[in-house]
């Protein structure tokens, strides 16, 4: 999700509500070290809804902004092992689109969703690829870039979709 500003666009990120600390010994006791993790925001397809609803209807409830679709960035594919219980593979697909910003205020968001998001912020998108801690969001955001960079008219405002 991104906003066009004086000093250039930015994006969205969340930082997750997840304990993202490493624990440190030393000579005057152990200390937890805050690592920062953000990432764009996503979610799970509800039923009946399609992945680009899915998307706008996430990057509201986990940033508190509306948006409209401008276009799919594309996917990402990985695998991962669940954390929890029987340490399952899990074979994930994520979509990420391009959305614009229309309204809402940045980290305005129901407290239920504060089990999920610790907070949103608006970031430069110009070197969002090194703050994010994901590489396919990584390469999302360089897609992102180029997209805008081809279509300057999104600057302008409007909810134009190209």
């Amino acid at each position: 999700m991104v906003q066009p500003t004086a000093e250039g666009w930015q994006v969205a990120v969340i930082e997750p509500q997840k304990d993202n600390s490493a624990e440190v010994s030393s000579k005057s006791g152990s200390q937890k070290l805050q690592k920062l993790l953000l990432a764009l925001p996503k979610g799970l397809i509800d039923k009946g809804e399609k992945p680009e609803q899915t998307a706008l209807r996430e990057v509201l409830e986990e940033t508190g902004i509306e948006a409209f679709l401008v276009t799919k960035l594309g996917d990402t594919k990985y695998v991962y092992v669940r954390g929890w219980g029987d340490r399952e593979r899990v074979f994930k697909i994520v979509s990420f689109y391009l959305l614009r910003y229309v309204s809402g205020e940045i980290d305005k968001i129901a407290e239920e969703m504060r089990i999920e998001v610790k907070r949103a912020l608006w970031i430069p998108l110009e070197g969002a690829h090194r703050k994010v801690a994901y590489s396919g969001e990584k390469e999302m955001i360089r897609r992102a870039q180029d997209y805008l960079k081809a279509h300057p008219e999104l600057a302008k405002g409007g909810k134009q979709r190209l």
